[in-house]
């Protein structure tokens, strides 16, 4: 029989020491073994950029004090300025004001240069045909300025006492003093603007003037050198002024009746209003006759 192999002494430490180094190569390695990175955090979407403010230009005869003028600067100042830009603020949007002459004004606002238009524009149903109005803002009429001591007492009078008669081209009372005295009539003197009218008054160039009421009033009371006085008249149609878009622009005219809904609702616009005429409106604006075709 074959006698069982004895490991000797010497195997055993070699085997011994061949499982300790296994084992701490083992550790070693889990030791040393790195962690996956973490999963990159998603990308946060950003928010959208907000839409750019559309700024809108406005057409308006800046030589109609109080309404639109030009300050010494050169600024586009008065009521109708300030009116509409307290309408953009509380409508969200801008608006740049441009002087327009007053006999291209309307070929401008229907050729696309200019995109509203206020410049105490009389409401009526012959431009209603190819403009659209907002809401009105501005209650008128015209007013008869005339000089202290003048005979003049009423519109008849302007015919009986064969007066010279001063009006601006084109505007309401250019129209009335032309129905009474004629178109043909050479007591009728036009002019750009009707401060210029009122200047031909104060030199003694003319016997009168016909206008709206704001404006002859705010010349009155800012000239008092002049010694004018204004007349009134149960013959002059009442009017009312509206702020003029390209017809067919529903979008523009909305924005502009829910501005000026609101500064008329939280005091903005009797406060512009008593700033130039001196007291806060009477009672809102309301629907009135249509006034004559040729008024401002």
């Amino acid at each position: 029989m074959t006698a069982n192999p004895v490991s000797s002494p010497t195997s055993a430490r070699r085997f011994l020491k061949a499982a300790l180094l296994l084992a701490t190569g083992l550790v070693l390695g889990a030791c040393g073994k790195k962690e996956p990175p973490p999963p990159a955090p998603a990308p946060v979407a950003s928010a959208p950029a907000p839409a750019p403010v559309k700024v809108y230009t406005v057409g308006t005869d800046a030589a109609y004090a109080p309404f639109e003028s030009q300050n010494e600067k050169g600024e586009i100042v008065g009521f109708d300025v300030e009116v509409v830009q307290a309408i953009a603020r509380k409508a969200g949007f801008e608006v740049k004001f441009v002087n327009t002459p007053w006999e291209g004004i309307f070929n401008a606002l229907q050729q696309g240069d200019r995109d509203l238009l206020v410049s105490a524009i009389t409401i009526t149903d012959e431009r209603k045909q190819t403009m659209d109005f907002s809401a009105p803002y501005f209650d008128a009429q015209q007013l008869i300025a005339v000089r202290e001591g003048s005979k003049i007492a009423a519109f008849q009078d302007l015919k009986r006492l064969k007066a010279k008669v001063g009006v601006q081209t084109g505007t309401t009372g250019d129209e009335a003093v032309t129905k009474l005295l004629g178109k043909t009539s050479t007591a009728i003197k036009r002019f750009e603007s009707t401060p210029l009218a009122l200047k031909e008054l104060e030199s003694g160039g003319v016997d009168a003037v016909v206008a709206d009421n704001g404006v002859v009033v705010h010349y009155v009371a800012n000239n008092p050198g002049g010694k004018f006085k204004a007349l009134t008249d149960k013959e002059f149609v009442p009017e009312q002024y509206g702020i003029a878009v390209k017809k067919g622009n529903a979008e523009l005219l909305a924005k502009i009746n829910q501005g000026l809904e609101g500064i008329k609702a939280d005091g903005t616009y009797a406060a512009i209003y008593a700033k130039y005429f001196g007291a806060p409106p009477a009672a809102p604006a309301a629907a009135a006759a249509p006034a004559p075709a040729a008024s401002r």
